[in-house]
């Protein structure tokens, strides 16, 4: 395996001051509470990684006013594994979340952000670090 970073794309997704989790399994990061995302592909813009991701996650939800909001450097001890984290935002506006990977992830909910689930996923942990608030 080649030592080098590889690309995540996560969607922070907000609804009435609350952001959706996911917990996750059957990956790195098992049993941890992470947002809607995965692996930027090859001539992928963010936007375009995001948005499949999120079809693939939790359905043909309707989101408004998408934007790049920030990034992590998430270094997985235990996975041996490295990742630069590209953090997108937008604001949920209709359409049923559903869990559409249930070997993935066990379940969605929304969180207060400042009443956030544990374990958080790494690059989470890294946003809070960085004192990152979608909310601000």
């Amino acid at each position: 395996m080649e030592n080098i970073p590889k690309v995540g794309v996560a969607l922070i997704l907000t609804k009435n001051k609350k952001v959706l989790l996911g917990k996750r399994k059957n990956s790195h990061g098992e049993e941890s509470w992470a947002f809607v995302g995965g692996h930027l592909e090859f001539k992928e813009s963010s936007e375009e990684c995001i948005l499949r991701e999120m079809r693939e996650e939790i359905g043909d939800i309707n989101i408004k006013n998408l934007r790049r909001a920030t990034f992590t450097n998430d270094i997985f001890e235990k996975e041996n594994k490295h990742y630069v984290t590209i953090f997108m935002q937008a604001e949920y506006f209709s359409g049923e979340i559903k869990t559409l990977e249930p070997n993935k992830c066990e379940k969605w909910e929304w969180f207060d952000w400042n009443d956030l689930p544990n374990p958080l996923f790494i690059p989470i942990q890294n946003l809070i670090k960085q004192k990152y608030n979608p909310f601000e």
